[in-house]
């Protein structure tokens, strides 16, 4: 189907559906689908289509182009019945234009990626530039690099690219990770060699990685290009970074915060370096224990904690020693408030090494507290994936640590059994009593950040059963107990939940304002248009055309892209397209949102009248009756649970059409 066609520019260019590449013709075809997406949703007139194929039309080229455009229709809409009117490719005024959505071409994506990282933590960042950088698989329009109609458009794409690439580079040297940006910076001043940015940025990374001689080197083989190549001196940024290195100046140490939080982290691990013997377990030990500290920190802080974390514990297993792997791998015992990760692959990695740690664990009561920790760490760390292994491991971590009278061990296993307690809609009075344990338990031996934890899970679950007073109340015990021990990533959770209470847009966006720099991609991927999608709905399920001018085409998805897709389609009136989305929607993920979910699937099935999609909904929203849909997640709210049940309901009883 159309909707399933993708675009490749950066390269030669490519056109790829559902089932693989699409097979485009000859050279005349994919220059005319070129041409139009270099007119980018713009309308080509055919005058100008057959000017820019033919440098002396023939006197059929007008009937030459519609024979490609009718082919190109066969191609990328195989499933249009005939005399259907065209849905991508479509006629147009005086000309052709190509109706592709913002994110099935690759440059257009790339564009938006670039720009996004601007505005990301830095590790968000430098992980949104490694994607986008990897979509390129040459120049762009490259079998049309001759033409004059892509001209200004690869060289705009080029120039794009290259300024990509510094700023990864310089993302890395914000990260306190100049070493691996050395390397990639040498090729690129290789290759542009008038790129002033280019060789500031390689020698400040030398610079920061102790290699003041070559950093000198470079900045005067930089002048020695320019001047050889260009006539022109250095500007004013490499005449003063010469100054500076000469000076050895303070001022060269990156003062952002994340950059901050690192070099923390390695004045930290200095010291250590001097008072510690190398290859010394202690060492791995106290760095958790620094690590812990980061994380709390939030922002800054929490990027960089996640991204030593898996180095610290793959340094634990070279050593051999599964006591150690287990106090190093249980010492992270960070509470976490978002049943969404947010790194899974990194995620991923900590639960395998737990498994393989608790496999090689002695058995015995002396090993018992690393046991229930790896358990734990097990059960936080599988949040939202509905592998069965995450219940059982938080299960068998609290009985572990009821049995052990262990309050810290009973706050982490708790917190593992709140993140599991998302198998299914409906749930909030168990993550209630969970809340309020944590905040009992915490409150009785200080362990301040639990108790943070307990307020904060509270606050969801009050929402969730309808108990606004009691939302509201654990909310502001949240803020308070937040602002005196210096938890700043509290405010980003209550900020949400009034946000949610007020219901209006404004407050969503000043809300998603709260997640700039907060270090927590997998709760602010996507969550924007979500919210705003929700907002539309609150307490009206059949709004779903309504609603879905909320939907913003070119907004980042992230998580969220097949509920959103469909309303999407809606908007645009394409409701087949609309109908077949919804078929493919995955269950939700055993998350806080799942119930929000599935009212955006009920809103979508009581528009298309999918009896099917009703029936699975129903099915699923059933056991959350009484609550309020999607208010468990402290973020959206999308009225009472029984509404929705109840017009669900009423169209299965509806004759079929």
């Amino acid at each position: 189907m159309a909707d399933g066609v993708r675009f490749g520019v950066l390269g030669p260019v490519v056109a790829e559906g559902d089932g693989g590449p699409l097979d485009l013709k000859g050279p005349r075809h994919r220059a005319v689908l070129a041409r139009l997406l270099v007119a980018r949703r713009r309308v080509v007139p055919v005058a100008r289509l057959v000017a820019d194929l033919w440098p002396e039309p023939p006197a059929g080229a007008v009937g030459a182009l519609q024979t490609f455009v009718a082919a190109l229709r066969r191609a990328l809409e195989p499933d249009r019945p005939p005399r259907a009117p065209a849905r991508l490719l479509v006629t147009e005024g005086p000309g052709y234009v190509l109706r592709t959505a913002p994110d099935t071409v690759d440059a257009w994506r790339f564009e938006t990626a670039v720009t996004d990282a601007a505005r990301l933590q830095p590790g968000q960042a430098l992980d949104r530039l490694e994607q986008a950088l990897a979509w390129w698989r040459g120049p762009a329009y490259a079998e049309f690099a001759d033409e004059d109609w892509t001209r200004a458009e690869r060289a705009r794409l080029a120039a794009l690219r290259l300024n990509a690439e510094e700023q990864r580079a310089a993302t890395r040297l914000r990260l306190g990770r100049a070493a691996e940006a050395v390397p990639d910076l040498e090729a690129h001043v290789t290759a542009q060699p008038w790129r002033e940015e280019a060789w500031r940025l390689l020698a400040l990374a030398l610079y920061r990685t102790g290699r003041q001689g070559d950093a000198l080197a470079v900045l005067r083989r930089a002048r020695a290009t320019l001047v050889e190549q260009l006539g022109v001196d250095p500007g004013p940024a490499l005449r003063r970074l010469e100054a500076d290195v000469l000076a050895q100046s303070p001022g060269l140490e990156a003062p952002e915060e994340t950059a901050a939080a690192v070099h923390l982290w390695n004045r930290a691990a200095q010291a250590y370096d001097r008072t510690v013997a190398a290859g010394s377990r202690a060492r791995l030990e106290s760095t958790v224990g620094l690590l812990r500290g980061l994380a709390l920190a939030g922002g800054g802080g929490l990027a960089a904690a996640r991204e030593q974390r898996t180095a610290v514990v793959d340094a634990a297993e070279e050593l051999g020693d599964p006591a150690l792997t287990a106090r190093v791998i249980g010492a992270y015992d960070v509470p976490a408030v978002w049943t969404r990760s947010d790194d899974p692959r990194a995620a991923r990695r900590i639960v395998e090494a737990a498994e393989r740690t608790l496999a090689a664990l002695p058995h015995g009561p002396a090993h018992d507290a690393d046991r229930c920790r790896l358990l734990a760490t097990v059960a936080l760390e599988s949040r939202g994936t509905r592998s069965p292994r995450g219940p059982l491991a938080a299960a068998e971590a609290e009985a572990l640590a009821r049995r052990l009278d262990d309050p810290a061990l009973l706050a982490f296993a708790l917190n593992g059994r709140f993140m599991q307690s998302c198998a299914r809609a409906g749930l909030a009075a168990r993550r209630d009593a969970i809340g309020a344990e944590l905040v009992a338990l915490s409150a009785r031996h200080g362990l301040t950040s639990y108790e943070v934890l307990g307020r904060l899970v509270r606050m969801q679950a009050r929402a969730a059963l309808g108990d606004r007073a009691g939302a509201r109340a654990h909310a502001a015990a949240a803020d308070r107990l937040g602002d005196r021990h210096e938890r700043p990533l509290v405010a980003v959770f209550t900020g949400w939940y009034r946000a949610m209470e007020a219901g209006d847009e404004q407050a969503v966006r000043s809300a998603a304002a709260l997640l700039d720099g907060a270090g927590m991609p997998g709760l602010s991927a996507g969550l924007l248009p979500l919210a705003l999608l929700c907002s539309g709905l609150a307490d009206r399920p059949r709004a779903a055309l309504e609603a879905a001018g909320a939907v913003d085409p070119g907004a980042d998805w992230g998580p969220y892209r097949p509920w959103l897709r469909p309303f999407g389609l809606l908007g645009e009136g394409r409701r087949d397209q609309a109908r077949a989305a919804l078929d493919g929607l995955p269950e939700p993920p055993a998350d806080l949102l799942q119930e929000a979910l599935c009212c955006l699937e009920a809103a979508l099935a009581l528009e298309l009248d999918d009896r099917a999609a009703l029936e699975r909904t129903h099915a699923r929203l059933r056991p959350a009756a009484g609550e309020v849909a999607g208010a468990g997640s402290g973020l959206v709210a999308l009225g009472p649970v029984d509404r929705w049940l109840a017009e669900i309901a009423a169209a299965l009883r509806a004759p079929a059409p």
